[in-house]
């Protein structure tokens, strides 16, 4: 169902336009920043009497400032008037209280409590969505995200990638749309050459010794596997010259050594999937995409962009001068494509992943996640693919208007970019050694020291119990703590206070809803049959404060995803199922629900159903953070 401030846009919209005569002129609701304002309030008269007086497109406008002009006069627009007018025409009486003028030209709105009453029923009735309206036209959008190394360890320089875009994902399908999850992994180029020579060394030595190469036992420790690689290719010309022969057997499909590739690169994949796992990522082993995959597109990428006077020679080297992109020293800036020897770079294979995307996987929507420092690629592999017109998703169709082009497709590029996360010193969150911290060890450690929480809380729950728990609060708390930061800024990584039971963290959240299902089980020994109780009520008594908050607070759930999904910022979600939790603890402090009469506590354990099953479905279905009912 459509959200109450949707709803108030469209009548406002359309009150602004029998005022105004302006069509197009949006009402800018939002939700009040003060609760002593109401509820939601109206920004558009502000900007819509600077375009009254700035748009000479406005024939009334037009005519109005000539005749003044003629008196000698200017033209003079009351922003307060004209909300009281807009007001005047306002049919919103079903939804909110009487609006109130404030200021020069807001207009505040508070929700009747009757229509809150309405829409917790019927948000308790659509067990599946909550009342959350899908996407009007749902689009079909690929989210490229995660990319970990091969032959290396996942590290926590790959957590935001990784969760950022799952949450995305989880969000974007839930709206309804088609979501292409893409993990693209760098499984090509020279580093494969060492890499597939240590292990053919390795199967060499190991077959003298009259033993089988034992794959999973020889990349246990990818990080030990690729520095030893590196080691012999800087320190041994023997072997650094089988490295190179390799690449070239690699390259042209000798089955040996592609062999050898697809050991590591399936190494690496369970590895990365076991993290995918702890995560609770959705993403799986047939979303992989590498670089391997565009190989044979490379060629044809460069010699397109090339015929069509896109890209040119630079020094031996193949590349594209876009406008507006300048070096330090104001020279063109280059985006290369192909070097003077004749290999493809990142640059040439994500514009053929891009192109692919495009065309063949009929995308209207790419979304990239990566952190901020790849802005200026992203930049200009977006300008690029506008150029060459690979951002149209289809050619255009002749328009029904004789003389006239019809429109193209374009698909929408997006980048969406994040901070770093770091140590309590304010770098990088490294190792004591200078090493980026393997995600395998901190999701261990979060996990042993919520462990201990729970021992110190609960210790009689059963073991069992306890290592679900622990495991539940531990990879939760790693995951709240980075969405409730705003994804664009760094943040400093700090288990003490993602553990914490207070406060925006995940253990807080996760017994906030824990709390809620324990009235369930406490109902059982009071003989309250929550079911029936639910099953037959027909009205809400919206009556205490307190209560009408949470209500409130509750026919808003699809008002934060779409703002969280809007600008891809899972803070804007965790915001609001933080504040749920509040809002439920002072109607919990204020309002008996087991021991109220039977004229109020229907509508309290409605309230406390609906609060519990918004908080898990935004922690569970979108955040992808598991609930537990006991902690």
């Amino acid at each position: 169902m459509k959200s109450a401030i949707d709803i108030l846009e469209e009548r406002i919209s359309a009150a602004i336009a029998d005022v105004t005569g302006v069509r197009d002129a949006p009402a800018i609701v939002r939700p009040a920043t003060d609760p002593k304002f109401g509820d939601y309030q109206v920004n558009g008269i502000m900007p819509l009497v600077k375009e009254l007086k700035t748009n000479p497109r406005k024939l009334l406008t037009r005519i109005v400032k000539y005749c003044l002009a003629l008196l000698g006069k200017e033209l003079k627009i009351n922003p307060h008037k004209l909300a009281e007018k807009v007001v005047k025409h306002l049919d919103i009486a079903d939804i909110c209280e009487p609006p109130e003028v404030a200021g020069p030209g807001f207009i505040n709105l508070g929700l009747k409590s009757g229509f809150v009453a309405d829409r917790l029923l019927q948000i308790s009735k659509d067990s599946t969505n909550l009342g959350v309206e899908k996407a009007t036209g749902p689009k079909t959008i690929v989210v490229d995200f995660s990319s970990p190394n091969i032959a290396k360890e996942m590290h926590v320089g790959h957590l935001r990638s990784t969760i950022i875009g799952d949450c995305i994902c989880r969000m974007l399908e839930f709206l309804g749309h088609k979501v292409i999850r893409q993990n693209h992994i760098g499984d090509w180029g020279t580093q494969f050459g060492m890499l597939c020579a240590l292990y053919n060394k390795k199967l060499n030595d190991q077959s003298r010794v009259g033993k089988g190469l034992n794959r999973a036992k020889t990349l246990a420790d990818l990080e030990a596997f690729y520095k030893e690689a590196q080691h012999l290719f800087d320190s041994d010309k023997e072997f650094a010259k089988s490295a190179r022969a390799g690449v070239a057997a690699l390259h042209s499909g000798h089955s040996i050594w592609t062999s050898y590739w697809e050991a590591i690169v399936s190494e690496s994949a369970e590895h990365y999937q076991q993290i995918y796992s702890q995560l609770s990522v959705t993403l799986k082993s047939k979303d992989i995409r590498g670089e391997s995959f565009y190989k044979d597109m490379l060629p044809d990428v460069v010699n397109e962009l090339l015929n069509h006077k896109i890209a040119v020679k630079s020094e031996g080297a193949i590349c594209v001068f876009q406008p507006g992109f300048k070096s330090k020293e104001g020279k063109p800036l280059p985006f290369m494509i192909q070097k003077s020897d004749g290999a493809y770079l990142y640059a040439t294979t994500d514009l053929a992943a891009l192109r692919y995307r495009v065309r063949e996987l009929k995308a209207e929507k790419i979304i990239y996640v990566t952190d901020a420092r790849q802005k200026l690629h992203f930049e200009m592999l977006f300008a690029t693919a506008r150029m060459a017109g690979w951002d149209i998703k289809q050619k255009p169709v002749p328009s029904a208007v004789e003389g006239t082009e019809g429109r193209s497709q374009k698909t929408e590029l997006v980048h969406v970019t994040f901070g770093s996360v770091l140590g309590e010193n304010g770098t990088p969150l490294k190792t004591r050694e200078g090493e980026n911290v393997k995600l395998k060890e901190l999701l261990g450690e979060a996990v042993e020291r919520a462990r201990g929480i729970v021992e110190e809380k609960n210790p009689d729950l059963p073991t069992e119990q306890k290592e679900k728990i622990a495991k539940a609060v531990g990879i939760g708390a790693v995951k709240y703590a980075d969405f409730s930061n705003n994804r664009t800024s760094d943040y400093v990584f700090s288990f003490d206070k993602m553990l914490a039971m207070d406060g925006n963290t995940a253990p807080y959240m996760q017994y906030a809803y824990a709390r809620i299902k324990s009235i369930e089980r406490k109902a059982q020994t009071k003989d309250v049959d929550i079911e029936t109780e639910l099953a037959g009520l027909k009205k809400l008594s919206l009556t205490d404060p307190a209560e009408l908050d949470l209500a409130k607070h509750l026919v808003r759930y699809g008002e934060a995803i779409d703002s969280a999904v809007g600008d891809y910022r899972p803070n804007y979600l965790t915001s609001y199922l933080y504040e749920l939790a509040q809002k439920f603890s002072v109607f919990y402090t204020n309002c008996p629900v087991l021991d109220a009469g039977p004229d109020k506590r229907p509508t309290r354990l409605l309230l406390c159903d609906l609060a519990a099953r918004t908080i898990k479905h935004g922690l569970s279905e979108l955040l992808g953070i598991q609930v537990v009912e006991q902690m």
